[in-house]
Formats: structure tokens, C-alpha cells, sequence
């Protein structure tokens, strides 16, 4: 890449210098053209001047002696009458010269009084430069011509200097330009030499600072695609741990009560068991595991239909206040056991939502709520609009959860208590649901806890989730 660099701008200026070249030697040939022509006005202004056209026999005489007064040997004056007639002219016989009339530097001098051209003299084979003039003091045209190649004669003299200038501004834009390229280059070559590094671990990279912010872009963009990699491949190696994890876990949660299910109906199947009323209870033990299996798997449907983002979900109009005193009916019997009183304070609200994720929603928390009580505990739930989100609080003065566990509540099979939460029934995965669902509604949850004072759940959806 340097060297293509390098080279292109080598190429970039020896273009600029050969159009530079160009330029001047077009600018030189009318400036010495310039001059040329206003020296030629002059003398011949000064020759008209000094003629005596009264005189018309001595007018030759006088034309010859003029020469000397032009200063150059190879001057050529010659005298035309207006008609284009050559009276005289100082290097041929004015026999041998045909009518001027035509000539180009004759017509602009009759029209404006003085004229010029160049061309090339059959006469005298050579390149020259006329200057016409119309003399205001008879009825002549004064022309003078002088031999003109152009800048060209001034070539042997500017060629040294012209070549010498050239090849030092070569030198001097290649000593600026390489070093140019190498502070483009140099943080391009450190960018990819830190490349290289990574072996696969992807190590976040560091680049140091350079003088163009367009390769400093370069540079902190491939920095924050580096952290961005790692941090991807940490959350996938997270979510991987976590599936085998939830795998593991849902592998043993069913096979518990499989075993009990297959235990039971073996020993009812073997014809051991005589008594009606152990048969019974073998059977209600049977229908209870039963429900704990059906209540595990359509909690892992219910986590995994959240986690599907593209899964379509049915949307209606949920009325919040009769969800909820449905959801406490239901939760009598069980706080009636536990000897907890629940109080509601809702106002009548209206949202647009999956009737049975709010369902859950809210069944999980109360019922957590009174599962993880004190005999004569409560269980306060207030459900509010504010700043265009429903707030919803439940809290209770229960067993509290440890400072150690709150971070990790939220995750599937997760249980403060082992014991107790096997005892109560529950699968482990009631709070991952209704973090899962408080995220699907682009909502927040926040809980605070004490120990043997109680928790405090408060979720916050917004009212117009469906625009977000």
C-alpha cells in the first residue's frame, strides 16, 4: 500500500509539473510576443516620425538609412500604399513583391491603425513578426518585420535552469511525500499489526492516537467492534451455560415427579397395596404430580413463547381490577392455610395486553407473596397509572429474601429456599416468567427486600408499549 502511494503520487506530480510546464511556456510565449510587439510599435512610431514623405525621391534613401536606427540587421522595413502597392522595401525588389493588400497585419493596420502577425516569409524562408502601421501623415503604411521563433530561442538558456528547478521539486515533493505516506501508513500497519494478535480470544485492542481523525475513526471503530465481539461471545457463552443449566434443571424438575408417578402406579399395579382408602391416596398423589409436571411443562412453554420474539401473541383489552380479584379469589384457600390477608387497591384500569401473560404476571407475584409468608402475614397490592405507565406494587411483610439472592431471583429454577419451595409447590420459574413477560412489554421490575421484614415487587409497562 505504500508503495502504491508513493507511487501514484510521484505520478500525481510529474503530471502537476508537466502541466505547470505547459502553462508557463504558454504564459512566457505571449508575454515575450507582448513585448516583441510594443518594441516594433515603438520603432515604427519612431521611423514615421523621423520620415520625410514630401521627399518622395529621397523617401528610399531615407528607408535604408532607417535600418540602422532599428538596431538589428536582420530588420526588414517596407513602405505600402494604401491601395497595397510596395514602394520600397529594404531586403527585395519591390518588382519581385506582389500586392500587400491581403496581408493580415496591412488590413487591421488600415481599419485600426496598427496591426500584427506572424508567419512564415517565403521570400526570405523565415519565421517573422509584423508590425504594420498607417502613418497619419501621408498615405503610407509602415511595416516592419523582424525574425520570431518564440520562447524557443530562449530555450538553451531557461532549459539548465528550468531542469535543475524541475528535478529539485521533484526531490523535495518525494521527501515530503514519502513522509506523508508514512504517517498515513504507519497507523494503518499498527492497526493491522494489533490485528493480528488475536488469536481467537479477542482480546479488546488498543491503538494510539494519530493526526488524522478519519484513521483515529478507524481505529476507535475497531476497538468498539472488538469490546462488542467480546461481549458477544460472552453472552452467548452466558446463554449457553444458562440452557444447559435450564436443560439440567427441567431434566430433574420432570423427572421427579415422573419417578413418583411411575412409583405409585407400580405399586398399585402389583396388587401390594389391598387397602381402598391407601389406593386413594396413592391416586391423589398420582394427580397431584401429574399437575406439577403439567404446571412445570406450560411454564416452559409460556418462558419459551416470550423468548420468541417473532411468536405472534393475540392482544385485547384486559381490564386490571376484575384480573385481579379473579387472581386473589383464587389464592384464598392458600392464604386462608397460611393465615395471610391480602389488600387490594387498584384503580380501574384498562390496558392492551395478553389476557394470560397479565395473568401471570400478577398470579406470580400475589402468589409469591403469600407463599413466602408468616402465619398472619399481609399482602398489599396497589395498581396505579403514573407518567403514562401502570405501576404495579405488591408487597408483603414476609420471610424476606437474602441481600446475596435478589440478584439471581429472576433466574429459571432459582430458589431462595430449596426446602420450602418444594414444600409450597412452586417450579422455580414464576419470577423468570414475569421478568420475561415485563420485558416483552418493554417494561422494568425492581425489587427490595429485608429478611423477616418482608419484599417489595414494583413493575412498571407502559401504557402505549405497542409504539415502542
Amino acid at each position: 500500500m505504500r508503495r502504491a502511494i508513493l507511487k501514484k503520487f510521484i505520478l500525481v506530480l510529474l503530471a502537476a509539473l508537466f502541466i505547470n510546464s505547459i502553462i508557463f511556456y504558454l504564459i512566457s510565449s505571449h508575454m515575450i510576443l507582448n513585448m516583441a510587439t510594443k518594441d516594433m510599435t515603438y520603432t515604427i512610431e519612431m521611423i514615421d516620425r523621423l520620415l520625410n514623405y514630401e521627399d518622395e525621391a529621397g523617401l528610399n534613401g531615407q528607408v535604408e538609412r532607417m535600418e540602422e536606427f532599428t538596431g538589428a540587421e536582420d530588420t526588414r522595413v517596407t513602405l505600402i500604399r494604401f491601395d497595397g502597392t510596395v514602394v520600397f522595401d529594404t531586403d527585395a525588389a519591390t518588382k519581385k513583391l506582389d500586392n500587400h493588400l491581403g496581408r493580415t497585419e496591412v488590413q487591421e493596420a488600415l481599419s485600426s491603425g496598427i496591426g500584427y502577425a506572424k508567419r512564415y516569409s517565403e521570400t526570405l524562408r523565415k519565421h517573422l513578426l509584423y508590425a504594420a502601421y498607417r502613418s497619419p501623415r501621408s498615405d503610407m503604411i509602415l511595416r516592419i518585420s523582424v525574425p520570431y521563433s518564440g520562447l524557443s530561442e530562449y530555450l538553451p538558456m531557461l532549459l539548465p535552469a528550468a531542469l535543475i528547478s524541475f528535478l529539485a521539486a521533484l526531490a523535495c515533493a518525494f521527501v515530503f511525500t514519502k513522509r506523508f505516506v508514512d504517517s498515513v501508513t504507519k497507523p494503518l500497519r499498527d492497526i493491522a499489526t494489533e490485528l493480528q494478535k488475536v488469536k481467537g480470544d479477542y482480546t479488546e485492542l488498543h491503538f494510539g492516537s494519530c493526526l488524522y481523525p478519519e484513521l483515529n475513526v478507524i481505529a476507535e471503530t475497531t476497538m468498539e467492534m472488538s469490546k462488542n465481539v467480546k461481549d458477544y461471545l460472552s453472552r452467548i457463552e452466558k446463554e449457553k451455560h444458562i440452557r444447559q443449566e435450564f436443560f439440567s434443571n427441567a431434566s430433574h424438575e420432570l423427572k421427579t415427579p415422573i419417578t413418583s408417578i411411575q412409583g405409585y402406579a407400580e405399586l398399585i399395579e402389583s396388587g401390594m397395596i389391598q387397602d381402598e382408602s391407601m389406593k386413594l391416596d396413592f391416586i391423589r398423589r398420582i394427580k397431584k404430580e401429574a399437575a406439577n409436571m403439567a404446571g412445570l411443562i406450560n411454564d416452559i412453554l409460556m418462558i419459551s413463547r416470550l423468548e420468541a420474539k417473532d411468536a405472534e401473541v393475540l392482544v385485547s383489552d384486559v381490564r386490571i381490577s376484575p384480573l385481579l380479584e379473579d387472581i386473589v379469589d383464587s389464592l384464598k384457600p392458600a392464604a386462608a392455610d397460611s393465615q395471610v390477608f391480602v389488600h387490594i387497591d387498584c384503580q380501574p384500569l384498562c390496558v392492551r395486553a395478553n389476557p394470560q401473560q397479565m395473568k401471570e404476571l400478577l398470579s406470580n407475584l400475589v402468589g409469591n407473596a403469600v407463599k413466602y409468608n408468616h402465619p398472619g402475614g399481609q399482602v398489599w397490592v396497589n395498581i396505579r397509572e403514573q407518567d403514562e405507565n401502570i405501576v404495579i406494587r405488591v408487597r408483603d411483610n414476609g420471610v424476606g429474601i437474602p441481600q446475596e439472592s435478589l440478584d439471581r431471583i429472576f433466574e429459571r429454577f432459582y430458589r431462595v429456599d430449596k426446602g420450602r419451595s418444594r414444600k409450597q409447590g412452586g417450579t422455580g420459574l414464576g419470577l423468570s416468567i414475569v421478568k420475561h413477560i415485563v420485558n416483552f412489554y418493554h417494561g422494568s421490575i425492581r425489587v427490595t427486600s429485608e429478611l423477616e421484614k418482608g419484599t417489595e415487587f414494583t413493575v412498571m409497562i407502559p401504557v402505549k408499549w405497542e409504539e415502542l
